[in-house]
């Protein structure tokens, strides 16, 4: 999943906290400020119920993060779309191996499946960066310093230009999706995406939304950790 798909149930609720949003979106925060260091669920897990409602919130936030990316990426839907996806890649760009268009797929699916989302209401989307600009960003980077005992860079700077930029809203236009691509692929150290690369979008962007209900529909083992116990 990514940033929006993680949040969106969760935005429209009372007790949505901008501390839970944070956590949900900490993994790929730090996937982009500080690659070398992963913030997992047992870390965060001895602060599920903290006396700061704001660590708790925080903390848990990251482990629904965890929990949802595991049975997201195996639902039937996410496998065949990243199958077909890549097959369509490597075609298209001609690739000799598969390693670039596999992770391409991926990626894909998971931005495609947030534009699904936003496009339902695009309010929604503007009332998820509002939240997120409750949070303080100095304050989280410290916090997830503490929980994964490794440093995180530059992490609050990113996270001020995350709610600042707005990047989710990109993925609607197709220009400014390869903008985006080319942003991870180089972030990544794999070869950028040909010019020709935007053809491929339209038919992609049919195929998720056709399937958005599968890729969301979470399985009876999928856990909750919100809200935090009274």
């Amino acid at each position: 999943m990514n940033y929006f798909t993680h949040a969106h149930r969760w935005i429209d609720r009372d007790d949505c906290d901008p501390y839970w949003l944070a956590g949900l979106a900490v993994p790929d925060w730090l996937g982009v400020a500080a690659r070398r260091t992963k913030c997992r669920t047992k870390h965060v897990e001895p602060s599920f119920d903290d006396t700061d409602p704001r660590v708790a919130a925080l903390a848990r936030g990251v482990a629904q993060h965890h929990d949802d990316d595991r049975w997201f990426h195996e639902t039937r839907a996410f496998v065949e779309l990243n199958m077909q996806f890549s097959r369509r890649i490597v075609a298209h760009c001609s690739e000799r191996t598969d390693l670039r268009a596999s992770f391409l797929a991926h990626v894909l699916v998971e931005l495609l499946l947030d534009d699904v989302l936003v496009q339902q209401n695009e309010a929604r989307l503007g009332h998820y960066y509002q939240r997120m600009s409750e949070a303080d960003a100095g304050w989280v980077a410290a916090q997830i310093e503490g929980f994964s005992g490794k440093t995180v860079g530059r992490l609050a700077e990113f996270i001020d230009k995350f709610v600042e930029l707005e990047f989710v809203a990109d993925y609607a236009e197709d220009r400014l999706l390869l903008f985006r691509l080319g942003q991870v692929m180089n972030r990544v150290r794999l070869p950028g995406l040909p010019e020709s690369f935007g053809e491929l979008l339209p038919e992609f962007r049919q195929q998720v939304a056709a399937r958005s209900d599968e890729l969301l529909l979470a399985p009876p083992a999928a856990r909750t950790f919100w809200p935090p116990r009274a």
